[in-house]
């Protein structure tokens, strides 16, 4: 083959090659990411309360693969710590409610914790046990958001473990406790944070303080004044539908659901019925990209 048609087939190649990798469908966390940071979006994220748990053990690793499948963009985990350090997911203070155990799960080294079974919350016991937070993130990463709900003090080994399987990209942390959040930028500056806030003045110091992609806000305080000093400075709104909305949801008013929660234009819903909000989300067009 002569030089010059060598050199254009070799240019073909690479376009093709380049064209075939520029149509790859990107992972999904990257669109995630791209609408987590983009406020004026009228994209409305779906956040699984500790996971999607209909049917499933709540905060367990098949409720994060039933969320994973649903499509939701952010799975809400509680975290606590083991005598050994291990961080585990559990929202009690004990494990009397979720478990066949009892007592404080801070109390137990991990290796004690897995004598224990999941239950589901008709008292149904599971072959599931309590999962290592390490392990959620493995499951979660390139896929979904997770909102780390603090439930523990013990705050340096839920920093290392985010390090260490590399998705800080991936994790903001939520309290109302803002030395809490305090010490989780103080020891990760970067760390995403999601303040609650009970009024017009404490949303506007949280924004202040800490400069979050989201703020918390409850329905007491859900007005058009509060969602535009958010949005203004470049932040989500986080309005929860779990209990009165989810209800709503579940006896068939979806759409009176919907105008509740997105009267003033709140953008990051919590449900305990993902399977429920998202198709109804999506046939109002509220679950594609774009702006308001």
């Amino acid at each position: 083959m002569r030089p010059f048609l060598k050199s254009s087939v070799l240019r073909l190649a690479v376009l093709l090659a380049l064209t075939i990798w520029s149509c790859k469908p990107q992972q999904p966390i990257a669109r995630i990411l791209a609408e987590f940071h983009n406020p004026n979006s009228s994209y409305v994220m779906v956040a699984a309360h500790r996971a999607a748990h209909n049917g499933y053990p709540e905060n367990s690793l098949p409720a994060i693969r039933h969320a994973i499948g649903l499509g939701v963009d952010i799975i809400e985990l509680d975290v606590k710590v083991t005598t050994d350090s291990v961080v585990v997911i559990n929202h009690d203070r004990t494990i009397d409610r979720t478990t066949n155990g009892t007592g404080d799960p801070e109390a137990y080294a991990w290796k004690e914790l897995q004598q224990f079974r999941l239950e589901m919350p008709d008292g149904t016991l599971t072959n599931e046990r309590i999962a290592t937070f390490e392990e959620a993130l493995l499951l979660v990463k390139g896929k979904a958001m997770i909102d780390i709900d603090i439930k523990t003090s013990h705050l340096k080994p839920i920093v290392d473990v985010i390090t260490q399987t590399d998705t800080w990209d991936h994790i903001f942390f939520f309290d109302n406790d803002y030395l809490a959040l305090q010490e989780v930028r103080d020891r990760q500056p970067d760390a995403m944070l999601m303040p609650r806030a009970y009024s017009y003045q404490m949303a506007d110091s949280a924004l202040l303080l800490f400069k979050p992609p989201v703020v918390h806000i409850d329905h007491s305080f859900y007005t058009e004044e509060v969602c535009q000093l958010i949005q203004n400075q470049g932040a989500r709104i986080w309005l929860n539908a779990l209990g009165t909305q989810d209800s709503i949801m579940r006896s068939g008013s979806l759409q009176k659901a919907l105008d509740n929660l997105l009267k003033y234009q709140a953008n990051i819903i919590q449900t305990d019925e993902p399977e429920l909000l998202i198709p109804a989300l999506e046939a109002i067009g509220r679950r594609t990209s774009g702006k308001q």
